[in-house]
């Protein structure tokens, strides 16, 4: 069960900002029932690239998933080839939740060092390279799969076979290659945009092969759709993206997501990337210059209370604090009682479990008490139906935030033009007109 706890926002310390629940809640019921509308209303249509919604719905491409799954048993590595939303809800999802035998390696940088490193360290006999490109003209994906393809070929007898590919299922580069090496391939919906795509085969492929229950992860996110379909009161999404609406209007323009648990700490870096290319647009709906968006900070708990927790209490009044709680630890370890250590009997004979609760508790109340804005997000316990919850929820919570600003949260184009600059760059045909300016601005 996923929970929400808004009450340290309506305390009286945090009453500067003005905000009654009960009022604005009423104010913008009719916003939010139109935006529920809207997003259901238009997610049939693929140019809305609302397709993420109906995804964990298709359980006949996880049954693909987890057939191709076990037809691979050969496989003790598996390398990741993609970047941004090709990699990052794998990743976290993986830390989260995944467990031997097969070992992920995720290759979302072109930094030689390590990728040298890592084709130093596997065996090519054992290991499966998965290319994740939906355009498959990815720059960094696609240099990659040029390295590894020739990797395999140098170090297996049959390199297609330690390939597989999730892309486009009739557009991009990588379609007709595919077609033409008779390469194993899975698709990624044309109307799920990367950010969106964990619940497809870019997540679920990699995350089978380390064991992750699928079945429940997509459980999870349908419960999700279930609460973003239904009345505002039980609408989870729909509150969360009140909130940062009516915060991001009083100046807070720094969203913190902060999970207790390190089993989490690579969701933050998925949830920066859905929220900040989401909703960080110049233009709405109808073309006008708005300049939208809060920027999301990744913490991690208890880590990050040795460090930015300082800033987030002290410094500027700017940020809306989310934390994300357990309920429930899937194992425990209790802390024992050891002579000659006075002042630690406090921690004798508790739980590990216990302490990060209480510090969790602890820094929310602390924040409240210096006038930061913050509220929780709870988890009964980290399995895959909880984190399909929540993952889902994140990304309907983005959806719901798209339309209160009135802008396209499913498009980036502030992303596009630097990747044309590095087409130019790298001397790509076609961008020979654009290098000619960027020789004249003497970048080149």
């Amino acid at each position: 069960m996923l929970r929400l706890d808004l009450n340290n926002l309506f305390s009286e310390r945090i009453g500067q900002y003005g905000i009654d629940w009960t009022a604005e809640f009423a104010t913008h019921r009719q916003r939010l029932d139109d935006a529920r509308d809207a997003l259901w209303g238009r997610k049939s249509d693929p140019a809305e690239f609302l397709g993420w919604i109906e995804v964990p719905e298709d359980t006949e491409t996880v049954r693909h998933v987890l057939r191709y799954r076990q037809a691979s048993a050969w496989v003790e590595d598996l390398v990741v080839l993609g970047i941004g939303g090709s990699a990052l809800g794998a990743q976290a999802t993986n830390a989260a939740l995944g467990r031997g035998p097969v070992r992920l390696h995720f290759v979302d940088n072109v930094e030689p060092e390590p990728i040298l490193e890592l084709l130093q360290t596997l065996d090519p006999r054992k290991t499966l390279v998965n290319v994740i490109s939906k355009s498959g003209s990815t720059s960094e994906t696609m240099a990659a799969f040029l390295v590894f393809r020739q990797w395999l070929e140098l170090g297996t007898s049959d390199w297609k076979k330690h390939t597989v590919v999730t892309t486009d299922p009739t557009k991009g580069i990588l379609r007709p290659y595919v077609q033409a090496e008779g390469l194993t391939a899975f698709e990624v919906p044309p109307s799920v945009g990367g950010r969106f795509s964990v619940t497809c085969p870019v997540g679920t492929l990699p995350l089978a092969f380390v064991e992750v229950d699928l079945e429940s992860l997509m459980a999870g996110a349908r419960k999700s759709n279930e609460q973003a379909r239904g009345a505002l009161e039980t609408n989870l999404p729909a509150q969360t993206a009140l909130v940062n609406h009516l915060f991001s209007h009083r100046g807070i323009n720094i969203a913190v997501f902060m999970p207790y648990s390190s089993r989490l700490r690579f969701l933050p870096d998925w949830f920066v990337q859905l929220h900040d290319e989401s909703l960080g647009k110049r233009l709405d709906r109808q073309g006008q210059e708005v300049r939208t968006g809060t920027t999301a900070v990744r913490a991690i708990g208890t880590t990050d209370q040795h460090a930015q927790v300082q800033l987030f209490r002290e410094g500027p009044h700017d940020k809306l604090t989310v934390f994300v709680r357990l309920l429930n630890p899937s194992k425990n370890l209790e802390i024992p009682a050891v002579k000659g250590l006075p002042g630690l009997e406090y921690l004798f004979g508790r739980s590990f479990f216990e302490l990060l609760d209480a510090e969790a508790r602890a820094t929310a109340h602390a924040l409240t008490k210096a006038g930061q804005p913050n509220y929780t997000l709870t988890l009964e316990k980290l399995d895959a139906y909880n984190l399909g919850w929540l993952l889902q929820h994140l990304m309907w919570q983005t959806a719901f935030l798209g339309e209160l600003w009135n802008i396209n949260a499913f498009d980036q184009p502030g992303v596009e033009l630097g990747k044309e600059y590095t087409y130019a760059l790298m001397g790509r045909k076609g961008y020979e007109k654009l290098a000619e300016e960027l020789r004249a601005e003497g970048v080149m």
